[in-house]
């Protein structure tokens, strides 16, 4: 294959592209415009039937792919070539050309089925969830909103068009995680999402702007094709990369700005789920991919990603362990297991990287619809020490809940073992530390889910009685999409796991994409483990994480150990933990209060103590000014003839005195 750049036409009208954003676009529209006046079933059935339509529009798209005409085949190959879909002449100021085109090619039609697919089962979900809001309609249209916003991501052509969706789910993150806006701690989280998410877009934007100087344009297939003729380490695609891994930190929560993931719990439940868990949080991944071509240029920066994606997994995981709100223990394992994406994407396992986005979005989406049911059942209760023995009264939320427990884990033969064991291969090859620190992320995934599990579900009930009076489980609008999501979580990782089914089925399927990197760096794609190391490395992360899972069953089974109530019972090192290692109170204390005391200052000694009394001065002289003007307007036929002849007198003058 010698080429990944679009051919030139598509084989279907432009209007079938155009549809797959416009479709949950036209849900926000409705949904909006007509808030409070739908009923909250109705407005569900607009939302997810415009999700619904982009997701088969998209399965449509993916099939074509599959099995391409001869005449969309790349030369010599039975693989389906790339294109564009030109819908206008959008930017043209002098030599810049940036046209608003979507790029369908392998990458885009999976994070197009993954967005539609798991987003519409949330949507799905929404409608039990939150049918009693007085905002159902409003919620509704904001959800639609996000996934148009996040299809105008994938779909772009461009970076701009990129950053543009990029922008959008960063305001639908906000106007989410707000949504119950009569809370003043959830308003706070909203506008910790948003300000945290503008330190790194500031860094994305530096790079798309870096992007345009270096190679005079913005488009996918001209800048990947002129970067493929750099050598590798060429000092402007490092500081290109640098830039754009700082905005993927923000979005994807790696260390240092992961703090506003954990707080955006304060949403809606649905809200986690799509946006925390499947789609938005994993925008920074599919960026890199993307750009796969500029990271490869880039080891330096790849070193860097492995790096601070290790760390963040390993980090994110061992706060896990002693958090007992539900929703932040799921928070950062979120955290932790995009960071296990961002290890795979420093090691240059890109199809591995996007293999696991795949995986965790079908377990970790079914953990927080999960999680939401259990909230649900519990009048809204989500602290893991009043909760206990809810297997009986839930036994479908239990048992998908198992699934995706079991699937994050890392256990065979559930989804989560293929992508998990594939990222820590490719770490082994690269580095035995960052293999290192990542089997003992595994471990304590382990360890703190099945912490999770065993709190919630196993034991005795130590809710409140009317509590207990109220347990049930959720009706079929939330059931349906927790077992749609657990068979996905079950036997999502067969779609890639060459060493069982001898065909890699996912990594072959997105191979185009990585043509340019692969011949950048053939080795990387090359190599491979021998069979018997591999069979032992698989075998060292499946005994970890039954040894996370057994030590939990120790605890908190057979033990029937409970987290502590106060801050008495806590040991030092879990009193950290706890606390999150203190990491938000510093950030507070090193940032967020120097600004606030600045911006006090400045508003005390500049503001009121120059900028007014200055605005005040020219204030009151056009007040002056104008009295004393008012006293020319008598209001006397007289006065206005005698001013209009002297006005005469004086102009004639000023034109004879000219001779």
């Amino acid at each position: 294959m010698e080429t990944v750049l679009p051919v030139a036409s598509a084989p279907y009208s432009t209007l079938l592209y155009v549809l797959i954003p416009l479709l949950p676009f036209l849900g926000f529209l409705l949904n909006g415009l007509l808030n409070r006046k739908l009923s909250a079933s109705v407005a569900g059935f607009i939302g997810s039937a415009t999700v619904l339509g982009s997701f088969l529009i998209s399965a449509l798209l993916f099939w074509e792919f599959l099995h391409p005409a001869p005449e969309f085949a790349l030369p010599g190959t039975g693989i389906h070539a790339a294109y564009t879909v030109q819908l206008f002449d959008w930017i043209s100021v002098g030599s810049m050309q940036i046209p608003f085109q979507y790029q369908i090619d392998q990458l885009s039609l999976i994070m197009l089925l993954l967005v539609t697919g798991v987003g519409f089962l949330i949507h799905v979900y929404s409608i039990g969830y939150m049918h009693h809001d007085e905002n159902v309609g409003k919620f509704f249209s904001f959800l639609n909103l996000f996934i148009f916003s996040m299809l105008l991501l994938v779909m772009g052509a461009n970076f701009v068009i990129l950053f543009i969706g990029w922008e959008g789910v960063g305001l639908c993150s906000y106007l989410l995680i707000g949504f119950w806006n009569k809370n003043t701690a959830y308003n706070n989280a909203a506008k910790k999402a948003f300000i945290i998410n503008r330190i790194g877009d500031l860094g994305f934007l530096l790079g798309i702007f870096l992007i345009y100087l270096t190679f005079d344009s913005v488009q996918y297939a001209e800048v990947f094709q002129k970067a493929s003729t750099l050598q590798v380490g060429t000092g402007v695609v490092t500081a290109i990369t640098l830039l754009l891994f700082v905005g993927a930190m923000g979005k994807s929560a790696q260390l240092p700005l992961y703090t506003w993931l954990p707080d955006a719990m304060a949403g809606p439940t649905p809200v986690s789920a799509l946006i925390h868990a499947a789609t938005m949080v994993t925008a920074g991944i599919y960026m890199v991919l993307r750009a796969n071509v500029l990271f490869t240029l880039a080891p330096d920066t790849l070193e860097v990603v492995a790096i601070v994606g290790a760390a963040t997994a390993l980090f994110a995981a061992t706060i896990g362990l002693a958090q007992n709100d539900i929703k932040k223990v799921l928070a950062y394992s979120t955290v932790s297991q995009l960071g296990y994406m961002f290890l795979a994407l420093g090691v240059m396992g890109y199809s591995t990287s996007l293999f696991h986005v795949l995986t965790h979005a079908f377990f970790k989406a079914l953990m927080f619809l999960g999680a939401g049911s259990v909230i649900h059942a519990m009048s809204n209760e989500q602290d893991l020490r009043r909760m206990g023995g809810l297997r009986k009264a839930l036994p479908i939320t239990f048992f998908t809940f198992l699934i995706g427990c079991l699937a994050i884990s890392g256990i065979p033969p559930f989804s989560g073992f293929f992508s998990k064991d594939e990222i820590l291969e490719h770490a082994f090859v690269h580095n035995k530390a960052l293999w290192a620190m990542g089997l003992l992320t595994a471990f304590l995934t382990a360890f703190y889910m099945f912490r999770l599990l065993f709190l919630a579900f196993f034991g005795e009930f130590r809710g409140t009685e009317e509590q207990r009076k109220h347990l049930h489980e959720s009706p079929a609008s939330m059931t349906f999409p927790l077992i749609i999501l657990a068979i996905l979580a079950a036997v999502g990782g067969f779609m890639n796991a060459p060493l069982l089914l001898q065909k890699a089925y996912l990594a072959d399927y997105l191979a185009p994409i990585f043509t340019y990197s692969q011949r950048l760096n053939p080795e990387a794609f090359a190599a491979e483990l021998p069979h018997n190391t591999e069979l032992m490395l698989i075998a060292a992360s499946v005994l970890v994480a039954l040894g996370g899972i057994a030590f939990a069953y120790v605890f908190y089974v057979a033990r029937a150990q409970r987290p502590a109530e106060d801050e008495a019972q806590r040991s030092g090192p879990e009193s950290l933990v706890y606390h999150k290692y203190y990491i938000d109170e510093l950030y507070n204390a090193v940032f967020t209060r120097p600004i606030m005391a600045l911006s006090n200052g400045l508003y005390k000694f500049v503001e009121n103590g120059i900028i007014n009394p200055v605005v005040g001065v020219f204030g009151r002289a056009v007040n002056g000014g104008g009295t004393l003007l008012r006293y020319v307007q008598t209001g006397a036929v007289e006065t206005y003839l005698i001013l209009m002849v002297v006005g005469i007198v004086l102009i004639l003058a000023l034109n004879f005195g000219r001779f």
